[in-house]
């Protein structure tokens, strides 16, 4: 068992100058004794990321709200009427019925 262990530190020296040397004519592959398990590991290396390109969002354009005006209907100068009932002798809306019909007046100022 001692023997062992010389002839190891013997080949690890060997093998050391043969690098050393090997390496003034140029790079050569290296050979070496190293003690321990290996370096790598899978928790020295990430998990694999894998890129997904970004969600494109299509929103359809804002349309601006529409506001209507209205207009209250007035009647033109000159062709407004009152409504006469001449069985009631009065003008709506101060009679609510008339049963012959209502007569189209011109309006008349106050007298």
């Amino acid at each position: 068992m001692k023997s062992a262990k010389i002839l190891m530190v013997v080949l690890a020296v060997v093998m050391a100058g043969m690098a050393s040397s090997a390496s003034a004519h140029g790079p050569r592959g290296r050979v070496g004794v190293y003690i321990g398990g290996p370096v790598w590991s899978p928790m020295w290396y990430p998990p694999p990321s894998y890129y997904y390109p970004p969600r494109v969002v299509v929103l359809p354009p804002v349309q601006p709200p529409v506001y209507i005006e209205q207009q209250q209907e007035a009647a033109p100068a000159g062709q407004s009427y009152w409504y006469f009932c001449s069985s009631a002798k009065g003008y709506y809306p101060y009679v609510k019925e008339c049963p012959e019909g209502w007569q189209e007046v011109l309006p008349q100022p106050e007298r």
